[in-house]
């Protein structure tokens, strides 16, 4: 891979996406890189999750390569587009939880990779925004549907429609993200959640991910029963059998992910 890095170190991998000298802008390249080792990953059932983050102190990514698009036409465009929401479906489809790390500005196609991460941690210089109304577009890796289930309506049209940037505290207090912490801890306070969350077990992880994702594009109904489905589903699981059989004689589960 030309444009990312990954490392596994304790069944935690760590995804770079390294082009720090255009802040890691998101280039079609990259964005096949993307999608590409997102799925591998998703093979790796040993894998207790992914932390994703940028190359550098400034950014995370800082959107999409308006170089590389300046003179698209429609088809070309949306060829694009579609290139994105691969990407970012992938990293999003990842059965294992995806921590985003954001390390700087997050803009555009860069807020749009943070949103496709299951939960966000950002650092306290960290900005975000969805400015793309300010090139004569919108977005196009997922910002539209992805930003307002997630803060609102009111709060991602605000985003949207302005093209304005927000601080990492904002970003905190609307629930774009779940925490700010120091630059300097970013990296450390990300892998140990995920390695607090490799503690749990790993069937149980999974399914609550896959409840929640699909769980979103239901009515409450709908939802509820797909919940009870999944729920059933762990008590054919020796996970289940183990868990529950820890903690009544009060030791430590031993988990093995079946």
């Amino acid at each position: 891979m030309n444009n990312l890095l990954c490392e596994i170190d304790n069944n935690i991998g760590l995804v770079t996406v390294n082009r720090p000298k255009s802040l890691n802008a998101l280039n079609p390249e990259t964005l096949i890189e993307l999608e590409a080792l997102f799925r591998e990953l998703a093979q790796k059932d040993e894998l207790t999750g992914v932390i994703l983050t940028g190359a550098g102190d400034k950014a995370f990514v800082a959107g999409a390569d308006i170089s590389a698009m300046q003179d698209y036409d429609v088809l070309a465009g949306r060829k694009f587009g579609r290139l994105g929401h691969r990407a970012l479906n992938a990293v999003a489809a990842l059965p294992q939880p995806v921590i985003g790390a954001i390390n700087g500005f997050a803009l555009g196609g860069g807020c749009e990779l943070a949103l496709a991460c299951d939960i966000r941690i950002c650092s306290e210089n960290a900005k975000f925004g969805q400015p793309e109304v300010n090139l004569g577009v919108i977005p196009g890796f997922g910002g539209t549907q992805r930003l307002p289930r997630l803060v609102g309506t009111g709060q991602a049209l605000e985003l949207m429609l302005t093209g304005d940037m927000i601080d990492a505290q904002e970003a905190c207090r609307i629930g774009l993200v779940n925490r700010v912490v120091a630059q300097d801890e970013l990296i450390d306070h990300c892998v140990g959640m995920m390695e607090k969350i490799g503690q749990k077990g790993p069937l149980a992880i999974k399914l609550c991910k896959e409840a929640v994702q699909s769980g979103m594009e239901m009515d409450l109904a709908r939802a509820c029963r797909y919940e009870a489905d999944l729920f059933s589903v762990c008590f054919a699981s020796a996970d289940q059998s183990e868990g529950m059989k820890a903690f009544l004689e009060k030791r430590k589960a031993e988990f093995i992910g079946k």
